[in-house]
């Protein structure tokens, strides 16, 4: 019997993935003492990605380069690696070569995915074969968001973004659209326009990605998007039978919503106005994150419903286009829509991912 000669060390990681996430709703649930707000939100995975490369350095320097736009000198994958050697007390190091492809401030986690993919990859070319469980304290300590691209699944998220519960999600399409202008989340969280929800969001009937379903996503309540008499609001879904294909029906047809973006439509009319422009064209829209990307959930509408609804999109366009400069073509297909978007905006058709491209490099 010939044993096997140990596997030689990884050298380098080219073409690793950073996708980007959209919120299908967020909701403003409470703050804690030291200022941080609690939140509940649906994120999603979406294909639209940075591309992160790493060669190994005997060393142990650490060394970013960026392949684009400059980034700020001690970005989020730096502060990754450097965290990520310092409490597993490995002596090597790394050259991380950056190319951003997704928008900055658009609210869409381009840096935190940055982050994620860093610690993930360091974990498989270094050899330390962490599992998930000693990555998450390490991402949430580099941002609220790292630890739900480190968990590799779609979820309901709360909390500050620590608590995850991985959920199914269909495959969806996807119109999102970044304006020029980006927007501070300080600016956002200090806008005196948020508003709280009183309740909790609860998913209904919405099963868990490991076939289990969670006590929180189980429980049922009445959703309702009507202001109560403090001026909070109150959402949750409903339906004893709930399922991920009536959540999205749903969402598409205007439940729920993201409790930051009045304060961003206040900031900035560029936001209002890419609201319109996709509610024109795909019947509805809402902002992910902090902003300013938007998003459209693309779904045809009934037949019954087509030509009026074409008419009052037509009506709307016109008004948009006093605003946008642009000339509205309903018949166009998403592609060239997005290439007739203002100077500075950039706009694509995405998909939802079932789990994160990196899902397997750290063992649950």
């Amino acid at each position: 019997m010939t044993s096997q000669a140990p596997a030689a060390p990884l050298k380098a990681l080219y073409d690793v993935p950073a996708p980007a996430k959209l919120n299908l709703f967020l909701h403003v649930v409470g703050k804690r003492p030291d200022g941080y707000h609690l939140l509940q939100s649906l994120f999603v995975l979406i294909d639209w990605a940075d591309t992160l490369h790493f060669e190994r350095r005997a060393d142990g320097a650490l060394q970013r380069h960026d392949r684009g736009d400059a980034l700020p000198p001690d970005d989020l994958c730096l502060r990754a690696a450097r965290a990520l050697q310092q409490a597993s007390g490995c002596g090597f190091g790394a050259d991380i070569h950056i190319e951003k492809r997704l928008p900055s401030g658009a609210g869409m986690g381009g840096g935190s995915s940055d982050a994620a993919s860093t610690l993930l990859a360091l974990n498989r070319l270094w050899g330390l074969h962490w599992p998930r469980e000693r990555l998450l304290p390490i991402a949430l300590k580099l941002g609220a968001d790292v630890p739900f691209f480190v968990g590799g699944r779609n979820a309901f998220v709360e909390g500050i973004g620590e608590i995850l519960t991985p959920i199914e999600v269909p495959e969806l399409r996807l119109a999102v659209v970044k304006p020029a202008v980006s927007i501070g989340t300080k600016e956002i969280f200090s806008s005196p326009l948020l508003q709280r929800s009183k309740s909790v969001a609860i998913v209904a009937g919405f099963p868990a990605a490991n076939g289990k379903r969670s006590e929180e996503l189980s429980a049922t309540r009445i959703p309702s998007n009507e202001a109560n008499s403090s001026g909070e609001r109150e959402d949750s879904m409903s339906g004893d039978h709930q399922t991920p294909e009536i959540l999205v029906q749903q969402l598409y047809e205007g439940w729920g919503r993201n409790d930051l973006q009045p304060p961003a439509e206040a900031a900035s009319r560029e936001v209002s106005t890419a609201l319109e422009w996709l509610q024109t064209r795909y019947e509805n829209s809402r902002m992910t994150g902090s902003g300013s990307a938007v998003f459209a959930i693309v779904q045809p509408s009934p037949n019954a419903k087509q030509s009026v609804k074409r008419h009052a999109k037509q009506i709307a366009a016109q008004e948009i286009d006093k605003v946008t400069g642009l000339e509205s073509n309903l018949k166009a297909t998403p592609e060239s829509e997005f290439s007739e978007l203002p100077d500075g905006w950039v706009g694509r058709m995405c998909r939802s991912l079932t789990v994160h491209p990196l899902r397997d490099w750290a063992a649950d």
